[in-house]
């Protein structure tokens, strides 16, 4: 007898005629084993002595009335209430057996249905704990730092916006905040799903509930409490878990007749047979719990598959509709891309090495804050190359920057700039790429000569071509590019990721418009953002993801599926979990509806009792309940951690290698 929700125990819902998500029997373990021991006294006294004894008869009505009260009391809930729900077919099965003096039989078949109850409720709470074990990592202590540098240690709960706290190697962080002084690494599974720990310097950003493997950190608070990332994870777990699939709604509107049916059919049994036994049989077997536990229990176990792996599902009507997209439309810039310049070219001329080359732009750029500055320092780094002291710096906005570097006067920018500071233009012949096609170009002089040029695009993600590929073996029909980037742009990044169909100069509205279109088509259509300036296009999709959403209020609450980190492969995951979803509930139902079938027909006709129905009842529960826990284990190709690639990130399992051990110097 499962006579609380799955999900929600503490909410109430009226509209629902089933009974079963509504009264909660306060049973506890105790009660059930000392019902059974008095049940079993009274086997044990008719085989040892003379059956049908006063006291073997006694010590079973003891045990009846221990485990049938809780029944009865939730039924007699249900009646006042005006519900006739299937709580009351379970009563009246026990008042039955009770009412015909067979204490025994009355106590055996409450054991087993109060048995159902502990399982499955105990089943529910420990896959909502799963969920909740992901979310519930934010420490109770933090350590505040005070104004003369030493540090308090103070509860969670009264960090503010501006407070700064000591993060230590090992501790989770309290709060979400930016890191003013100290680098670590940081492990953010329980936010983004990504298995790799991420480097976090001055100036980043940290979420609560994350880790800190290394480094003492000092973190200026941005959010506290339920504000923090963490906190809205949380929240919207909680606010998936109280909705409903669209076919759960439709066995709830219809568990109201059930109850009168089996009554009805109780009678006709009892009409023909006049064998109360089978009766209580029929009562028995009929209570439908591996119907009703087919959908909820493989919501949650969808919920925690994914939620492990830094999908947040708002509503789980998403994960059926999801099983049903068929066209893909995704953001290109931020979402396909990395959404950063990088470098994708180093082109000498003469005999200026690439690492020369590399040294005199990045080092003419160090102190800019141009994005061209960023990446040429990113490469330097990856690739070794230490930088030079600029002297002399200046920079025009917008067109280049002028440095002394060791003693030879760099100039670093576009062509005009370098042709309007007296460099020869033949320079522009060596260039065989142009801004067209979707290239930023800078050239870089040496003492009035032109001796390079550095090519550099918006790099696609590695795994965005995979993704687009398990997509389509999916079997999703269209994939769609849309970039408010220039066509030619556009062109080549769907080339590079197997993109049919790409379409550039789109504005907000010409977003929409595209989205509009292919729904107006037939398509049911998901709609791939970073979620801040694609927030129209993901809300009018069938289903809005928003990409790279930790830390962003706005990516959160602008789609209906966040994606925490911008792992792509997120999302044939998200298709494959939703057919499966939609699997197991099918095939717990189509169990549900022939095991009620069968177990009507069997104990009508006499082949089981009550105490066996019972028994398969627990048994019946329990198959829809281990099938579902199958999809807890989805997805968990993507979330190994890599031994070797730790391995070789640090020294000694604590010390990261320099740039220059991670990627090959240049020649």
């Amino acid at each position: 007898m499962q006579v609380t929700s799955l999900l929600s125990q503490h909410e109430h819902d009226d509209n629902c005629g089933c009974g079963h998500d509504h009264e909660h029997s306060v049973v506890h373990l105790w009660q059930a084993v000392l019902g059974v021991v008095f049940v079993l006294n009274a086997f044990i006294v008719d085989w040892l002595f003379e059956a049908g004894t006063t006291l073997a008869s006694a010590s079973a009505m003891i045990g009846a009335i221990i485990l049938g009260y809780p029944i009865i009391v939730t039924a007699v809930k249900d009646l006042r209430q005006g519900r006739l729900s299937i709580n009351e077919l379970v009563a009246i099965a026990v008042l039955a057996a009770f009412a015909s003096s067979d204490y025994e039989v009355a106590g055996v078949v409450a054991f087993f249905m109060l048995t159902g109850e502990i399982i499955e409720t105990r089943t529910a709470e420990g896959a909502r704990n799963s969920i909740e074990s992901l979310i519930k990592l934010t420490p109770t202590k933090a350590r505040r730092l005070l104004k003369d540098g030493s540090e308090e240690e103070i509860a969670a709960s009264q960090l503010a916006v501006g407070d700064v706290i000591r993060i230590r190697p090992g501790d989770n962080v309290a709060a979400d905040g930016i890191i003013l002084k100290g680098q670590g690494s940081f492990n953010q599974a329980t936010i983004t799903g990504e298995s790799l720990p991420a480097e976090k310097n001055a100036g980043d950003e940290v979420f609560a509930g994350t880790q800190n493997l290394t480094g003492v950190l000092e973190i200026k608070v941005s959010r506290a409490g339920t504000d923090t990332t963490l906190g809205r994870v949380r929240e919207l777990i909680i606010a998936a878990e109280k909705t409903k699939l669209p076919i759960q709604k439709i066995v709830d509107q219809y568990m109201g007749f059930y109850t009168p049916l089996v009554l009805v059919i109780g009678a006709l049994v009892w009409a023909f047979t006049h064998d109360l036994n089978r009766v209580i049989a029929v009562f028995v077997v009929s209570c439908p719990c591996a119907f009703i536990l087919a959908t909820p229990t493989a919501m949650v176990a969808a919920l925690s598959a994914a939620a492990r792996l830094g999908i947040l599902i708002k509503n789980v009507a998403d994960i059926e509709l999801a099983a049903k997209i068929n066209a893909f439309v995704f953001d290109k810039t931020g979402t396909l891309t990395t959404g950063q310049l990088a470098v994708s070219r180093l082109a000498p001329i003469g005999e200026t090495k690439p690492a020369e080359l590399l040294l005199l732009a990045a080092s003419a750029e160090k102190y800019s804050n141009h994005p061209t500055a960023k990446a040429l320092a990113t490469l330097a780094g990856e690739a070794g190359v230490p930088l030079a002291e600029p002297k002399d710096f200046t920079e025009t906005a917008g067109r280049g920057v002028k440095a002394e570097i060791n003693g030879a006067k760099i100039l670093v920018g576009r062509a005009q700039w370098l042709q309007d500071n007296g460099i020869d233009a033949s320079f522009e012949k060596s260039v065989d790429v142009g801004e067209t096609e979707g290239w930023s170009l800078i050239f870089v002089a040496q003492n009035g000569r032109c001796v390079g040029w550095v090519g550099m695009q918006d790099k696609t993600r590695n795994d965005a071509k995979d993704a687009l590929a398990e997509l389509k073996e999916a079997g999703v029909r269209r994939i769609a590019m849309i970039s408010g980037d220039r066509q030619v742009v556009a062109t080549r990044v769907a080339a590079e990721i197997g993109c049919e169909e790409a379409k550039g100069d789109c504005l907000p509205q010409n977003k929409v418009e595209f989205v509009r279109a292919i729904k107006a088509k037939g398509y049911k259509v998901a709609v791939i953002g970073d979620g801040v300036n694609d927030a129209p296009a993901l809300a009018a999709g069938d289903i809005g993801i928003a990409m790279g959403a930790a830390g962003s209020e706005v990516a959160i609450h602008s789609a209906t599926i966040a994606l925490m980190n911008n792992d792509l492969r997120r999302l044939p995951f998200l298709v494959k979990l939703s057919r499966s979803t939609r699997a197991v509930i099918n095939q717990n139902f189509l169990f549900g509806v022939v095991f009620i079938i069968v177990g009507l027909a069997a104990t009508a006709f006499g082949y089981i009792g009550p105490i066996v129905a019972a028994l398969l009842h627990n048994v019946g529960s329990l198959i829809v309940i281990f099938n579902s826990a199958r999809l807890v284990r989805k997805g968990e190709e993507l979330e190994h951690f890599h031994p070797e690639a730790i391995a070789d990130k640090y020294d000694h399992g604590s010390h990261p290698k320099q740039p220059g051990e991670l990627t090959p110097k240049l020649a």
